[in-house]
C-alpha cells in the first residue's frame, strides 16, 4: 500500500479501505465468505483467502491477486478497483446468468468445487449473458458463442496477402493503429527503410515504408478481422528493398485477449464512458515496455500497447488498438 513516510493512510488506500467496507464487499465475490482480506486487482473483486488460491491459478492475465492489507498497490491497481466499484458490480456482469442446477460454493465448500465455479466464472465466462460470450486459445477449454457470422470491414493489404479464413466466424474487428517505432536497427549502410507487418491465421496487412529512418512515425491504421478462436497477433519489422529481398528488423507477439474479453464483458460499453476495463499486465512471459491498460475512451475501447521487437539487437513499437463489436 501506499503510505506516507509517517506512516499515515494515502487517499488511494483510504479509497481501497472505504470501498472495502461497503456491504456487498465485506463477503467473499465468490463464496460469501466473510471479512476477505484479499482481491483480484484487474477483475475488481474481494475474494477469501481460500478463493484467492484459485485465482493464483489462473493466468496472470485473467487475475492479479493482491493482498488487501501486506501488498504494496499502485494507483492504478487501486483506481481499477474503485472504477469497477467492487463485487455487487462484477457480479452482475460475471454472474449475469448462472443456469439453472450451478450453485455458486458455500464458504466451506471443497477444492474441487471451488475451483470448478471459479474458473468457469472468470477463465471460461460460462455466465455472462449468451451474446457476451467468446472463444479464444487461451482458454484450457472452448466455451460457446452466440455471436453471429457477419463479415468484417474490408482491410489494407499487401497485393500478396491472404484472404480471411474462409468459413470462420468472426466475433469483431480489431483497429491496430501503428503508430511509430524507436531506435529500430541499422540494416541498410547507415539507416533503414522500415514497414510493419500484421499477421493474424491467414490474414496479413502492412503499413506504409518509411524511408531512411529508424525512429519512424506511421500512424496508419490496419484492419484485422478477429475469428471466435483467436491466438496472438504476429507482428513483424522489415527494410525495404528494391534489388534483394526485404531483411527481418524484429518481431513481437500481441496478445489480445485482454481486450476482448473485457470489452465482451462489458458490453454496451458507453455506460462506462472513460472507466479502465482491463489491464495487461508486464512479466517476463512477455515483451510489454510497461502494463497496458484497456479503456473506454468516446464510447469506443482502446489500448496503448509499448512493445520491445525480439530477435534483433533494438527497437520498440508503439501501437494503439481499437476493438470494433460486430454490431458497431
Amino acid at each position: 500500500m501506499n503510505r506516507h513516510p509517517s506512516g499515515r493512510l494515502t487517499s488511494g488506500k483510504r479509497a481501497l479501505k472505504d470501498l472495502l467496507a461497503r456491504p456487498d464487499n465485506r463477503v467473499c465475490a465468490d463464496c460469501g465468505a466473510p471479512d476477505p482480506k484479499w482481491a483480484s486487482s484487474n477483475i475488481g473483486v474481494f475474494i477469501c483467502l481460500k478463493c484467492s488460491s484459485v485465482h493464483r491459478g489462473l493466468s496472470m492475465h485473467i487475475s492479479k491477486v493482491l493482498s488487501v492489507t501486506l501488498d504494496d498497490w499502485s494507483d492504478d491497481q487501486i483506481d481499477s478497483m474503485v472504477e469497477v466499484g467492487g463485487n455487487a458490480s462484477a457480479n452482475s456482469i460475471y454472474e449475469a446468468y448462472i443456469p439453472q442446477g450451478v450453485s455458486k460454493p458455500r464458504p466451506d465448500a471443497g477444492p474441487e468445487a471451488r475451483s470448478q465455479f471459479i474458473r468457469s466464472k472468470y477463465e471460461l465466462q460460462e455466465f455472462l449473458k449468451p451474446s457476451l460470450r467468446i472463444l479464444s486459445t487461451a482458454s484450457k477449454n472452448s466455451f460457446r458463442s452466440s455471436m453471429s457470422t457477419k463479415s468484417s470491414e474490408s482491410f489494407r493489404s499487401s497485393a500478396s496477402s491472404q484472404q480471411p479464413e474462409g468459413m470462420a466466424e468472426f466475433i469483431g474487428t480489431l483497429k491496430v493503429k501503428v503508430l511509430k517505432g524507436t531506435n529500430l536497427a541499422v540494416r541498410d549502410m547507415l539507416s533503414s527503410d522500415p514497414y510493419v507487418v500484421l499477421k493474424l491465421g491467414k490474414q496479413r496487412v502492412q503499413t506504409a515504408v518509411v524511408k531512411s529512418n529508424l525512429n519512424p512515425v506511421w500512424n496508419e491504421e490496419l484492419m484485422l478481422s478477429i475469428p471466435q478462436k483467436y491466438g496472438p497477433i504476429k507482428l513483424e519489422v522489415y527494410d525495404y528493398d528494391t534489388f534483394s529481398a526485404n531483411d527481418i528488423m524484429g518481431e513481437v507477439e500481441i496478445d489480445i485477449q485482454t481486450m476482448i474479453t473485457s470489452a465482451t464483458a462489458f458490453g454496451d460499453v458507453g455506460a462506462f464512458e472513460g472507466m479502465k476495463i482491463g489491464r495487461w499486465l508486464k512479466s517476463n512471459d512477455n515483451e510489454l515496455l510497461e502494463d497496458s491498460t484497456v479503456n473506454i475512451v468516446d464510447g469506443k475501447v482502446k489500448q496503448l500497447v509499448s512493445l520491445k521487437l525480439q530477435n534483433v539487437e533494438s527497437g520498440e513499437i508503439l501501437l494503439e488498438l481499437e476493438w470494433m463489436p460486430l454490431d458497431q
